[in-house]
């Protein structure tokens, strides 16, 4: 069998094309955070992770033009070898201080954080429990490391509790592995519960913050200062609120120092880039300084998730959470809003299985900061449109239901 034959057998996405309702790898022409330019045409931006409208705010682009006039565009080497700056070190003293670890370790991505640290601290002798629901880099993470994985179900502490007294009883070193806000759904994990658990069973919890961070808790820290609890290992990603790209793990300084020697995304890879070091140090700053930011993004995700549900919308997600998810179930259908809300001029992510169960087929939704209210109405009122046109709503009229949306 030649090994190119699968290739052969995939015709879902030229199927998809030909219909005109395939919503994936569209190139921008041009971006101004809360609007993008697409073959001539703008569009409000509500599928973007811009959570805090940093990616064009003076001081974070200053900050990676000097940069790179000082350093030049790339380290040209990993961490451990030739690729370590002092804006590195910076960056890893400053993450750790402010989500009150002992030490940070920065790699060149979210995807690469995850990977290197649960493969390098997790070994055969050891079990990782992982929500069914977290990220496809954790997911990659625990089947790299050897361990005995054991999937719980979304957020079931009942469940989590018997795959945990079980490994307890087989006396195994255990890692507990959640999303603190889901990335499609905009739900939370509980916590404080799964802190208490961990501690009751003596297993190690990680905390994946990457939607979180910037967003949530008084201090911007995340879902777990959100919920009042302080994990063993916070995992975070540059690319989301802190408008740049990377990832950074922070736990005790002997694990980190562990990680440093054995993650071989770390060893392996290029070094995070000058200007992204100093992007991400720059968003740290106004993060810290402008908490008025996060209450803006959360109070238009709230304002948008309420008026969907209005019209007649199934949304998900929670107060804490600048993510709205649209639910329609059927992968065709979603297609089509997605495509007719494209065509109102709103840029949003399809999802389809597996980022979701089978049947949750949704339209993700994500607000920035300095969405004006402006933009909110027209996507609020785009919604209400493509909601009748494509049958999704019901025949009450799209202006009286965009006034509904509004109040």
């Amino acid at each position: 069998m030649d090994i190119f034959e699968k290739c052969d057998g995939f015709g879902r996405a030229r199927e998809l094309q030909a219909m005109g309702i395939y919503p994936y790898f569209i190139p921008l022409h041009g971006s101004e955070g809360t609007e993008v330019e697409i073959a001539g045409k703008r569009l409000i931006m509500i599928g973007s992770n811009n959570y805090l409208g940093l990616t064009h705010h003076p001081k974070v682009r200053e900050a990676a033009v000097e940069a790179i006039r000082r350093y030049g565009t790339s380290c040209s080497g990993s961490r451990f070898l030739n690729g370590t700056l002092e804006l590195h070190e910076e960056l890893e003293r400053r993450l750790a201080a402010f989500v009150g670890q002992e030490a940070a370790l920065c790699f060149s991505t979210g995807f690469q954080t995850n990977l290197g640290a649960i493969s390098s601290i997790c070994g055969r002798e050891d079990v990782v429990l992982c929500d069914r629901e977290n990220h496809a880099s954790i997911i990659d993470g625990c089947r790299l490391s050897y361990a005995d994985v054991r999937k719980f179900r979304h957020n079931d502490l009942a469940d989590l509790e018997q795959h945990l007294q079980r490994a307890h009883a087989q006396k195994k070193g255990i890692l507990i592995v959640v999303d603190g806000l889901f990335s499609m759904m905009g739900d939370l994990a509980p916590l404080p519960e799964i802190r208490a658990l961990a501690d009751h069973y003596g297993a190690r919890l990680m905390v994946d913050e990457a939607h979180s961070i910037g967003v949530l808790g008084a201090g911007g820290r995340g879902a777990a200062e959100h919920c009042g609890i302080q994990p063993d290992l916070v995992m975070g990603t540059f690319s989301k609120s802190f408008a740049s790209l990377g990832g950074f793990i922070a736990g005790p300084a002997k694990v980190m120092h562990y990680m440093r020697h054995h993650a071989r995304s770390l060893i392996f890879s290029a070094s995070i880039t000058p200007a992204s070091a100093a992007a991400a140090l720059a968003a740290l700053d106004l993060i810290q300084a402008r908490p008025e930011m996060r209450r803006r993004v959360l109070q238009i995700a709230h304002r948008v998730r309420t008026g969907l549900a209005a019209m007649g919308f199934s949304t998900a997600g929670t107060l804490a959470s600048p993510i709205v998810p649209v639910i329609v179930g059927d992968q065709e259908r979603m297609l089509r809003l997605w495509r007719t809300l494209f065509e109102c001029g709103v840029f949003t992510n399809a999802v389809t299985q597996p980022a979701v169960p089978l049947g949750q087929d949704l339209i993700r939704t994500s607000y920035i900061a300095s969405h004006t209210d402006e933009q909110i109405e027209q996507v609020l009122s785009r919604f209400a449109d493509a909601g009748h046109r494509t049958g999704l709503l019901s025949s009450q009229p799209p202006s009286s239901a965009s006034q509904a949306a509004g109040r």
